[in-house]
């Protein structure tokens, strides 16, 4: 049974950091594209970051660029989502989501779309408080 499952949402203050976790099971993790992307109310999910486990490359949004990072441990089977600097517009569910085919340019630009990802997680929220 493949699985996606995020961890590590929650409350912090602006300014605060967060670490997501997306731990991935039941497909050949080494083979994907990971993307994490973000749902705030009312509006549409986008991409925030996006790694290559085939060949390491990251892609991420201009609005977390400089202050977010995302690594991928494969021998643990996850990817990280380190924010920092975190602001209330920051505050949105957090999916992970994995393809085979997409690059991390792809994942990051066109993944955001459920079809477009082979597998989601279910989220996780984030809240950012002022």
């Amino acid at each position: 049974e493949v699985q996606l499952v995020e961890s590590g949402g929650g409350l912090v203050r602006t300014g605060g950091s967060l670490r997501l976790s997306c731990a991935a099971s039941g497909f050949t993790f080494e083979k994907y594209a990971i993307g994490w992307f973000r749902q705030a109310p009312g509006k549409e999910r986008e991409g925030v970051s996006c790694i290559s486990n085939k060949d390491g490359s990251t892609y991420y949004a201009d609005s977390v660029k400089g202050r977010v990072t995302i690594s991928s441990d494969n021998a643990k089977s996850t990817v990280y989502l380190e924010m920092n600097s975190m602001t209330p517009e920051d505050t949105a569910v957090y999916y992970c989501a994995a393809d085979s085919l997409w690059s991390s340019y792809g994942c990051l630009y066109q993944g955001a779309e459920h079809a477009a990802m082979d597998y989601w997680g279910k989220g996780t929220l984030v809240t950012v408080s002022s």
